[in-house]
């Protein structure tokens, strides 16, 4: 798929066939996530994938928008190891991470896989949720949730594009 119709017919997929995700589309989505830019190269992020149907319905207790996940037949978690920051204090991971969902969510697109983003953080309360759930270990942050699966609707494309929010060298 040409990068620019995966980038204006991606959109939060909320509907899921049982089909699962290939193995191989796994490991291209993933492999995308790590393709993505971070402040000073630091890679903060880990994924944890989640296929474990007990697992998945629990997330629904700590995010109740995450429903889709009920049909879905996997998601991820990125989260990210603040040990890893080179610049501490200022959250880049969080702008990492972010970096990096956005590219699963474009490389789920060219696959014809669906795909939503749920956010984690700043949210304590979902932050604190999924790293008693997932036994996230001390210094590594739930930043968000990506569910996955063959889409039980259509990518349809929306325009976006807002001409009046250009502004050239001032505003």
């Amino acid at each position: 798929m040409d990068l620019f119709e995966a980038i204006h017919t991606r959109r939060s997929i909320r509907a899921f066939t049982e089909a699962p995700v290939s193995e191989a589309d796994m490991d291209a989505i993933l492999r995308a996530a790590m393709a993505a830019p971070s402040a000073g190269n630091e890679q903060p992020w880990h994924f944890i994938v989640l296929d474990d149907r007990p697992t998945m319905d629990a997330i629904v207790t700590i995010h109740a928008h995450a429903a889709m996940i009920r049909q879905a037949p996997v998601a991820v978690v990125v989260a990210a190891e603040l040990a890893q920051e080179k610049y501490p204090g200022f959250g880049y991971w969080t702008l990492d991470c972010s970096a990096a969902v956005e590219n699963m969510l474009l490389a789920a697109r060219g696959l014809g896989i669906g795909s939503v983003w749920c956010g984690i953080y700043p949210r304590t309360e979902r932050m604190e949720g999924l790293t008693k759930l997932l036994g996230l270990p001390d210094g590594v942050k739930a930043h968000a949730l990506v569910v996955l699966g063959h889409p039980a609707q259509d990518f349809k494309r929306v325009e976006r594009f807002k001409p009046e929010r250009i502004h050239k060298n001032r505003w």
